[in-house]
């Protein structure tokens, strides 16, 4: 299968199936007409422009007012991506550079950035061999675009750097040797072109997206398992309370927890108590939040990947180039932020549930373990989920708020957007093991419940406790419980 790079939309569902499905790039006759009109024409421009144009006949940053004579416009944008190649710490998954790679494509298919058809059809050829260079998550402002780590991008390029290739990490030279492929020669502006652009931060948004989309379905799922295990109640679900309030996330979630619940046994019996604790009642308040909160990440995403994030921004057609200062990551980095702030709620209430459920109440034995005392059961479970959302609470702190200048002060404010992306990343992750422990425990608290109360849940959630059950047991005395762990957030990851 193929798709073809156009100016068509690019859905967040379009990027999730390219990337599960292995899909191969090309380039649309319309991207490629586009790619080869914006060239020629700051080719054209370069022979009467008679006047300094930044990042084109000039130095970059502070050194903007510096210009460059032409025979050495060539060795300027090679100097500019080998300069800037200075990332550090933890490399970026393969998954997230993939990702890189295609929105830079979109990027520089728009023919307003003034790419080489080359340059552009060799980074598909990277895409589609799965020749993934070595990225790393430090040394991006989230200003002036990605520009150490969209330098790394780019190196492979040159023949520098590094890639991943066949599982194995290898210099870029020795693989463009494998394929037959000439290092590429980059015209003026492109080394710009490439580095400028907002592809670090958007890649982690959108590998975060699908990850929040996947993770709030499994918290209902979930919340709706550990709900009847502690033999909460179905009223905060009613639809006529949602109605009052009117928000999408909130009505959706109440929603579908009557759809999970329909035919159960066990939420129909009645009930001693008259209320649940907020972590259960209040449900379709906190997991419609998050779910609102994605919603409209994702339509900030979306128009980011769909637009041209360098600088300067070229216009054959109204025969301007421009400098300004789309490469800005702030329209992205609050967003990814509040996406940050909402998935560690989902972790908090998460963990809140796996805390109630092992508290020994509603006819629950202590820590759910059918002789406690001589078994601790399931009690540390929840510190280990209790640790890993104190954690969140401390990445929560908004990269978007601080800014450091750089540039000897040209670059004055900052976004910080791919601190934001990378912690981010981190939060998600750390949100899927709290879901996974909670799962772990509502198993466990679901299969006493049976016992206790001679009933069933509905088809949905006991097939869902079926299908666990084939991967983690049932326990009756204490056990190595990492491994079972594991398996757990194996077990929501599909």
């Amino acid at each position: 299968m193929e798709h073809k790079i156009s100016f068509a939309h690019l859905s967040l569902e379009r990027v999730k199936e390219i990337l599960e499905n292995k899909i191969t790039l090309a380039l649309s006759d319309e991207a490629v007409q586009a790619i080869i009109k914006c060239r020629k024409y700051l080719d054209s421009k370069m022979e009467d422009i008679g006047r300094p144009v930044y990042g084109v006949t000039t130095g970059f940053g502070s050194l903007c007012n510096v210009t460059i004579p032409e025979d050495q416009l060539s060795q300027l944008q090679y100097n500019l991506v080998v300069s800037h190649a200075c990332g550090t710490g933890e490399t970026v998954r393969p998954e997230i550079v993939r990702l890189m790679l295609l929105l830079k494509v979109q990027c520089l298919s728009y023919g307003h950035s003034g790419a080489q058809l080359a340059t552009v059809q060799r980074l598909i050829d990277m895409f589609n061999n799965d020749i993934l260079p070595v990225v790393y998550q430090q040394g991006s402002l989230g200003a002036s675009g990605d520009l150490a780590p969209l330098a790394h991008l780019a190196l492979p390029l040159l023949g520098l750097g590094e890639v991943v290739y066949r599982g194995k990490t290898m210099p870029s030279s020795e693989v463009l040797q494998l394929m037959g492929w000439e290092p590429i020669r980059l015209q003026s502006k492109e080394g710009l072109a490439l580095l400028n652009g907002t592809q670090f931060m958007s890649a982690h948004a959108v590998w975060s997206l699908i990850q929040c989309h996947r993770l709030s379905r499994w918290a209902d799922m979930i919340g709706a398992m550990s709900l009847e295990a502690y033999d909460g109640r179905i009223e905060p679900f009613y639809p006529l309370t949602h109605r009052l309030r009117r928000h999408r996330g909130q009505i959706d979630t109440a929603e579908r927890f009557m759809a999970l619940l329909e035919g159960s046994r066990l939420i129909s019996q009645p009930k001693e108590h008259v209320q649940d604790p907020y972590s259960f009642r209040c449900i379709p308040q906190v997991h419609g939040a998050v779910k609102d909160n994605i919603r409209y990440v994702e339509s900030v995403i979306d128009n980011e990947i769909n637009s041209a994030t360098d600088n300067p921004n070229v216009f054959p057609d109204e025969d301007m180039i421009i400098s300004a200062g789309n490469f800005h990551g702030e329209p992205i980095a609050i967003p990814m932020d509040t996406l940050a702030i909402a998935m560690s709620e989902l972790a908090n209430i998460s963990e809140r549930r796996t805390f109630r459920l092992i508290s020994g109440k509603r006819g629950l034995p202590q820590f759910l373990a059918p002789e406690s005392g001589l078994n601790s059961g399931f009690m540390i479970p929840q510190y280990t989920a209790a640790s890993i959302v104190s954690q969140n609470k401390g990445l929560c702190w908004p990269a978007s708020a601080d800014s450091i200048p750089s540039s000897q002060g040209q670059e004055d404010h900052v976004s910080m957007g791919a601190n934001a992306a990378t912690k981010l990343i981190r939060v998600v992750e750390n949100t899927e093991r709290v879901l996974a422990i909670e799962l772990f425990n509502a198993a466990q608290a679901l299969d006493l419940r049976h016992k206790i109360s001679g009933a069933v849940s509905s088809s949905a959630i006991e097939e869902l406790l079926a299908s666990y059950r084939k991967v983690v047991p049932f326990l009756s005395r204490d056990t190595y419980m990492h491994p079972l762990i594991e398996k757990s957030i194996e077990f929501i990851r599909h």
